[in-house]
C-alpha cells in the first residue's frame, strides 16, 4: 500500500448501502448477507462504513472501475465525483476545452446546455448518494455513539454531507434537503437553507472533529470545518446576497494558524516544490501538509475511470509521451484556452526598457527568432560598457555582435564564460526565458534562466495556442499538471499504466490565503500587509525566488483572481470563482467558445446555476426547475 489509504477496505466488506438515484430522497438497500447489525458491531466495523462515506465521492461502484455502477443511466467512469466537478466547474470555464463528442460534453464549455444533460444530472445524483450515505452512516452510528472514537467518525461522515450540500447549493441552488433515511418525498429547500445548513453543521462538528493534524491521511479534521466556512464565506454574497468576508477572515486565520504549512519539499529537485502536489507521491512527499481535504487514489486498490486517472490520461495526446506522465496511453481530451496561459505570460518589453536605451549591441544565432541572419536582438545599455537583455531564446546557439555586422562580434572560444573577438559559438542548452549580459570592459558575460512562474503546466510542441476547433486535441495548449509519476520519476502503482495513484487536492491550503487575501480586500478586515506576505509565500514557490513578490500596490481584486487562476486551476474552483466576480455570464470578460461563439460572448444570467434534473422532478412534484430550464 502506497498510502494509510483507508475507504478501499469497504471492498472487503461489500456494499454497506445503495440507492435509487432518482432524488436526495434515497432508501439504502442491502444486497449481501452483510447486514447493518454487523456493519456497526463495533468500532472497527464501523471505521469501514464511513470508508463508503467517504469513497463516494472517489469511486463509482462496487466492483472497481467499472460493472457494479452505485448510479447508472450514464458511463460509470463518466458519473465520478471530481470528474463531473471538473466538468461543470472548470470546462465550461476559461480553463479547459475537451475534443471529444459524448452527447451533451461540448454543450459544457459552449455554455448551451439543456435540462436532461447527462453530466449536469450525474453530478446531481453522484452527491444526492453521498448524502444518502453520509444519512445512513449517521443514524446506524448512534448506537455506538458512546466510543469516542465512533463521535469522531459521525462528524466526518456530517463533514462529508455538509460537503456535498455545499456543492448542490453551488451548482444547483434550491434543492432537497433530507438529513435522516426516510422514505418520505422531501421538500425543495432554499438556497438559503441549504447555506444555513452547510455553515451550521460545519460550526458544530468543528469541535466534534480531531484537532488539527490528528487524523490518518485521508480523514478530515477540524481544519477541514474552518476551510470549508472559509470557502462558504467568500461566497456567501454571490449564494444568499449577504456579504461574510469579515467571518471568511476569521476562519481562513484559523486554517492559516494551524498545522498545515505550504509545500516546499522540491522532492524531484526540479527547482520547484508546486508540482509535488501533483504527482502520484503526493501523500509522502511533502504535499501531504498542504492538502487539507483531498480524494485518495491508488492504482491498484481503488480503481476509477474518473479521478485522476481521467485528469492524466485526457489531458495527454499529440506529441506528448505517456510514459513523461506514467500511463500507457492518452485519451486526446482535455486542453486549456489562451486565457490561462496568458496568465503566466512576462512583460519582456517592460523589463528590458527598465534596463536602458537601447544600443546596437544585439543577439544573433540560431536561437533567436531571426536565426544566424537577423535582424538581431538588440540589448540595452546598463552603462559602464555592459549591454543586457531578457529574451526568450531556443536551445541552439549565440554570439554577440555589433549593428547586425560580423565584423565586430563576440564568442566564447573555451565556454569559460570569457569573451574573444570572432570567437566560437556559445551554447543554450534549453527553450526558455534568459536574462543576457555581456561586460565588454571584462570580456566577459552571464547567460542565465530568468525565473517565471513553474505552476504555467503546459506543453506546446505541436500545439496551437489559438483554438479554431474545440474536437481538435492540437488546438490549445495541453496541461501537463497532473502525473503519475513519483518523485523519484517512477511510475504509480499499476503495471499496466491504466489507473493513476495521485491525490487529487480538493481543499488546500493555497487556496485559504487567496481566501483570506480576497476577504481582506472586500472589507471583511483582517491586515493588507498580511495578505501580501501568504501570496508570495505561493509566489516564492512558484517562481523559486523573490522575484516573483508584490506589494501591496499590486494586490486589486483582478490580481487575485488572477492569482487563483495561476494557483488552482483544473481544481475544481474556476466557474464559482467567476460567478462571484461577475464574469462566468457577463461580456466582461470572454473566452474562446464562450457562450458557443469561437471570440466569446455573453450568456444568461440563468447559466450560473445547473437544471434539476427532469427525472427528479417527475419523481418528486415538491421540486420545481431553475429558471431558464
Amino acid at each position: 500500500m502506497k498510502r494509510l489509504y483507508f475507504f478501499w477496505l469497504i471492498l472487503s466488506l461489500g456494499l454497506l448501502v445503495t440507492a435509487c438515484h432518482k432524488d436526495l430522497n434515497q432508501d439504502p438497500i442491502d444486497p449481501d448477507s452483510f447486514t447493518e447489525k454487523d456493519v456497526f458491531a463495533n468500532a472497527q466495523q464501523a471505521k469501514r462504513a464511513l470508508a463508503k462515506v467517504y469513497a463516494s465521492l472517489a469511486l463509482t461502484g462496487q466492483q472497481g472501475p467499472a460493472g457494479q455502477p452505485d448510479i447508472s443511466d450514464i458511463d460509470e467512469g463518466f458519473s465520478q465525483f471530481s470528474r463531473m466537478l471538473f466538468n461543470l466547474n472548470e470546462l465550461t470555464t476559461d480553463h479547459a476545452v475537451i475534443a471529444w463528442g459524448d452527447p451533451g460534453l461540448q454543450d459544457l464549455h459552449g455554455m448551451y446546455w439543456a435540462a436532461g444533460n447527462d453530466f449536469t444530472d450525474a453530478m446531481y445524483y453522484r452527491l444526492a448518494q453521498t448524502v444518502s450515505f453520509a444519512n445512513s452512516f449517521i443514524e446506524n452510528a448512534q448506537a455506538l455513539a458512546d466510543d469516542p472514537e465512533v463521535k469522531s467518525f459521525i462528524a466526518e461522515a456530517r463533514f462529508i454531507r455538509a460537503y456535498a450540500y455545499y456543492n448542490l447549493m453551488d451548482l444547483y441552488g434550491s434543492v432537497p434537503l433530507v438529513t435522516h433515511v426516510t422514505t418520505d418525498l422531501p421538500r425543495q429547500a432554499s438556497r438559503q437553507e441549504i447555506f444555513q445548513f452547510v455553515e451550521n453543521e460545519l460550526l458544530d462538528i468543528q469541535d466534534k472533529l480531531k484537532p488539527s493534524g490528528a487524523n490518518e491521511y485521508g480523514r478530515v479534521d477540524r481544519v477541514a470545518a474552518w476551510a470549508l466556512l472559509s470557502r462558504l464565506y467568500l461566497n456567501a454574497e454571490s449564494f444568499i446576497g449577504t456579504p461574510r468576508y469579515n467571518d471568511c477572515v476569521i476562519y481562513s486565520e484559523k486554517v492559516m494558524n494551524s498545522t498545515y504549512s505550504i509545500n516546499t519539499n522540491d522532492a524531484n529537485g526540479n527547482g520547484s516544490a508546486y508540482d509535488e502536489l501533483f504527482l502520484a507521491d503526493n501523500n509522502t512527499n511533502g504535499a501531504q501538509n498542504e492538502i487539507i481535504f483531498g480524494l485518495n487514489f491508488d492504482g491498484l486498490h481503488s480503481q476509477t475511470w474518473g479521478g485522476t486517472t481521467f485528469l492524466v490520461h485526457a489531458a495527454v495526446g499529440g506529441q506528448m509521451n505517456p510514459a513523461d506522465f506514467g500511463i500507457n496511453g492518452g485519451w486526446y481530451g482535455l486542453r486549456t484556452t489562451k486565457n490561462l496561459v496568458n496568465k503566466f505570460s512576462v512583460d519582456l518589453s517592460a523589463l528590458n526598457n527598465a534596463l536602458g536605451p537601447l544600443t546596437d549591441w544585439g543577439i544573433v544565432g540560431s536561437s533567436v527568432p531571426n536565426g544566424w541572419t537577423g535582424p538581431d536582438v538588440e540589448m540595452h545599455d546598463l552603462g559602464g560598457n555592459r549591454y543586457a537583455v531578457y529574451v526568450q531564446l531556443t536551445a541552439g546557439e549565440i554570439k554577440f555582435r555589433y549593428n547586425e555586422d560580423w565584423g565586430q562580434n563576440y564568442g566564447d572560444n573555451g565556454a569559460d564564460g570569457t569573451l574573444e573577438p570572432g570567437g566560437a559559438n556559445i551554447a543554450i542548452p534549453a527553450d526558455g526565458t534568459y536574462y543576457v549580459e555581456m561586460d565588454l570592459g571584462n570580456l566577459t558575460y552571464v547567460i542565465q534562466p530568468f525565473h517565471t512562474d513553474s505552476r504555467a503546466m503546459f506543453f506546446t510542441q505541436g500545439q496551437s495556442l489559438e483554438i479554431s476547433d474545440v474536437t481538435n486535441f492540437n488546438d490549445g495548449y495541453a496541461v501537463t499538471k497532473f502525473k503519475n509519476i513519483k518523485s523519484d520519476g517512477t511510475p504509480g502503482s499499476d503495471p499496466s499504466g491504466n489507473f493513476v495513484d495521485t491525490d487529487l487536492p480538493l481543499i488546500r491550503l493555497a487556496e485559504i490565503y487567496l481566501n483570506y487575501a480576497e476577504a481582506v480586500l472586500r472589507g471583511g478586515g483582517g491586515s493588507v500587509a498580511t495578505a501580501v506576505d501568504k501570496i508570495n509565500e505561493l509566489r516564492e514557490r512558484a517562481y523559486g525566488d523573490t522575484s516573483g513578490n508584490i506589494t501591496a500596490a499590486d494586490l486589486t481584486l483582478d490580481f487575485i483572481l488572477d492569482e487563483r487562476s495561476r494557483e488552482l486551476y483544473w481544481e475544481g474552483l474556476r466557474r464559482t470563482d467567476l460567478i462571484r466576480y461577475g464574469y462566468f455570464t457577463s461580456g466582461s470578460y470572454l473566452w474562446p467558445f464562450k457562450g458557443n461563439d469561437p471570440n466569446g460572448t455573453a450568456v444568461d444570467d440563468y447559466r450560473k446555476l445547473f437544471p434539476l434534473p427532469p427525472n427528479a422532478l417527475s419523481v418528486n412534484p415538491n421540486l420545481h426547475q431553475n429558471p431558464g430550464y
